[in-house]
């Protein structure tokens, strides 16, 4: 164990994720508001975020802080990790229709599936949404379109600045 308290090799060592479990969930499903759950999300996408937090190109103190010390070894053993641990489950209220509807008209609007998928579950370096934490969404959602949060690719937040 490093004196930070990763455990080397983290990809290989569950007591590695007990920093990112604190917050995210044990299981991958996170029970604290605004913050995301982890399950289920691809490892390159992982990756990228880890290293913008690493690097101060995304700027959330608790996250920076984790990642200041992480090498690209690190950064890569937790993102193949991370990605292995199980998506979320469903929310157990289904939502209100007329919501739910209003929510799919923006998605298709916006082209949501194109890059994340029909089912939302994410590809490669793009996040998977089905089933994050709707508070979470929510607040990135403002942060794109108020440009308070930069993603590394700029194509997407254009969409939303409109």
């Amino acid at each position: 164990m490093r004196a930070d308290g990763i455990v080397g090799n983290c990809g290989n060592d569950r007591a590695a994720g007990r920093t990112c479990f604190g917050c995210h969930g044990e299981h991958g499903q996170s029970l604290i508001d605004y913050t995301p759950s982890l399950g289920g999300q691809q490892a390159p996408y992982l990756l990228i975020q880890l290293f913008m937090f690493r690097e101060k190109l995304r700027v959330f103190e608790p996250m920076n802080d984790m990642a200041k010390a992480l090498s690209d070894d690190d950064l890569r053993a937790f993102s193949d990790f991370i990605a292995k641990l199980p998506k979320p489950a469903p929310p157990a209220d289904a939502g209100d229709p007329a919501r739910l509807q209003r929510a799919a008209a923006l998605a298709k609007q916006y082209h949501c599936n194109a890059c994340h998928n029909s089912d939302f579950s994410g590809r490669d370096n793009v996040p998977r949404i089905a089933d994050q934490r709707e508070d979470y969404l929510q607040k990135t959602l403002r942060e794109y379109k108020d440009n308070s949060r930069h993603g590394y690719d700029a194509q997407w937040p254009r969409r939303w600045r409109r």
